[in-house]
């Protein structure tokens, strides 16, 4: 059988196609290259460059031979979101209906959603359980918590069975350095803070230092994108094994704030670079910290790099790399 992997050559999606491609399981990417790379993907999987709401290409890609889709296509910078509302609404929601009804035509039972924490909006309470009151407080977070509604109420009236994974923060890179957070623009703090060490940014801008937290800085989860990596396969084994349509917390359970971040990387990098004070950003939560109880339960899920000092040396890492060959 195959793995259809929407936006399998971006960030995180390149990461679990290499872990599928690892676990032996034969990978279609589609991926419209906006904001992917070719080179981030294994040779094994194929590539189809397209858009996920051409319904020609759906129909195209969903052959009798799919059993699962891994669903990471999408936009996901929140200011943008507050910026360009109608935009996220289009690829983010729009365009996974379309998806979700061609996989429901092709009999496809099984469909893993990237989803995130920021349905969660700013929550009274952190950690968050996948119980938490869902209160998204910009575009982006709405656009996803849509799409598991959509997935919900799919599978009440289909047999598709889902998973939607909220990611935390997502950072690091592949540590046997395959690929990585290749976005020259991308807005990660630990990527941006890691070019600022290796002097490809002048300086590194802190938004908003008054917040209601012990630093005045947010404070985010941050997990290493190969233990989600990881979290994907397990989470195919649970639907494959016929299990029921899930929501899980994907998260380390432990917060950094961003001076902490900004104090790992210069003590990882050895550099400490110019950093300044900015306005906030519109749609920033003040702090959002995973319970990852379920997942660990349910999936057996164990993380291997929970560590803020492995996840800005791998991100580190592959920042260098890009520059020695030149992409960065």
């Amino acid at each position: 059988m195959q793995i259809l992997v929407t936006g399998g050559a971006g960030y995180i999606g390149s990461h679990v196609v290499h872990a599928l491609v690892d676990a032996g399981e034969e990978v279609v990417v589609v991926d419209d290259l906006s904001t992917g790379r070719r080179d981030l993907l294994p040779e094994e999987a194929e590539l189809v460059v397209g858009d996920i709401g051409d319904e020609a290409l759906l129909d195209e890609v969903l052959t009798p031979e799919v059993d699962a889709v891994m669903h990471f296509a999408g936009s996901i910078v929140v200011p943008e979101s507050v910026e360009d509302p109608l935009s996220y609404y289009l690829n983010n929601t729009a365009k996974t209906r379309t998806l979700i009804e061609w996989c429901v035509r092709r009999g496809v039972h099984q469909f893993i959603f990237s989803s995130t924490a920021a349905v969660y909006g700013q929550p009274d309470h952190c950690p968050v359980t996948e119980s938490t009151p869902t209160a998204p407080i910009n575009p982006y977070g709405r656009s996803k918590l849509m799409t598991e509604w959509m997935l919900e109420d799919t599978a009440r009236a289909t047999g598709l069975r889902y998973v939607a994974l909220r990611y935390f923060n997502v950072a690091g890179a592949d540590p046997a350095g395959r690929t990585g957070q290749a976005t020259p623009d991308a807005t990660h703090l630990i990527k941006v803070t890691t070019q600022t060490a290796l002097g490809l940014r002048p300086h590194l801008s802190i938004f908003g230092t008054d917040y209601p937290t012990a630093d005045g800085t947010c404070i985010r989860d941050y997990i290493h994108v190969t233990d989600l990596a990881d979290a994907h396969i397990r989470t195919l084994h649970h639907l494959r094994g016929g299990s029921a349509s899930r929501v899980f917390n994907c998260g380390y359970q432990r917060g950094f704030s961003v001076r902490q971040v900004v104090d790992a990387v210069k003590r990882v990098s050895g550099v400490d670079f110019d950093v300044r004070q900015a306005p906030r950003r519109a749609g920033d939560p003040p702090e959002l910290v995973a319970d990852a109880t379920a997942i660990r339960d349910t999936l057996d899920w164990t993380p291997r790099y929970d560590d803020l000092d492995t996840i800005v040396e791998t991100a580190l890492n592959w920042e260098r790399r890009l520059v020695d060959s030149g992409d960065e």
